[in-house]
């Protein structure tokens, strides 16, 4: 079940909103103040935040900046201010949508709906006769089963995700690892790259799939 944070010091709006996303299937949280909402997200997180513009400690554009800093969560606006300059402000901070009240109940649930299937990952992905089942965790050849660690399994996905587009090893380890390449060294992505490319390459020696871009990084490569 999705689960969606709204943010908004009118109760009566807040009740609203609450009960209609909750007959949509949504399950729903509720902050009236900057802190309370940086407190629930932080504690509960969600897969959507409907914000109020204006809130009793501080703006809306204020919890977006620190909810962007770390996190790519989809933020819906909402705002008694029709202003041009709002809205382009709320897009430069990272909104992800902007409506102005009073605003069409049908409208933004569909643009919730959006953005919510926007950030979901696809449950299969396909690529060169490799297949990701998303939900089971599983890899495939040409439709038998491979065997991957999870480090094999990240790295393969994020490639697949991203595949024709040229991946840095900082890119890499900056995804499957810690931000910074704590804890690993400079032969961790080689290393774990040769060992996938041993299972999923029909001569691992000459890849067809993960390629090399000397001086750069790894290409995923589609036929």
């Amino acid at each position: 079940m999705n689960k969606i944070l709204i943010v908004e010091d009118d109760l009566d709006l807040q009740e609203g909103l609450s009960f209609s996303l909750q007959s949509e299937g949504y399950e729903v949280i509720n902050a009236d103040t900057v802190e309370q909402a940086y407190a629930i997200f932080e504690s509960q997180g969600c897969n959507l935040i409907l914000l109020d513009c204006n809130l009793p400690d501080g703006s809306g554009f204020e919890l977006c900046t620190r909810i962007k800093k770390s996190y790519s969560v989809p933020i819906l606006m909402l705002t008694a201010r029709d202003t041009e300059m709002d809205e382009v402000k709320a897009l430069e901070l990272g909104m992800d949508d902007f409506m102005s009240k009073p605003f069409s109940l049908a409208v933004l649930k569909a643009r919730i709906k959006k953005l919510i299937a926007k950030e979901m990952p696809q449950l299969q992905v396909v690529s060169n006769g490799i297949t990701i089942d998303r939900n089971t965790c599983k890899v495939y050849k040409n439709g038998t089963e491979i065997i991957c660690s999870k480090i094999e399994y990240q790295i393969l996905g994020y490639f697949m995700e991203n595949a024709g587009k040229v991946l840095s090893k900082e890119q890499i380890l900056s995804h499957v690892w810690d931000s910074q390449g704590r804890f690993v060294d400079d032969n961790t992505v080689p290393v774990n790259i040769r060992r996938l490319r041993a299972k999923i390459e029909d001569d691992p020696k000459n890849p067809e799939r993960i390629k090399t871009v000397h001086g750069i990084g790894y290409i995923w490569k589609e036929r």
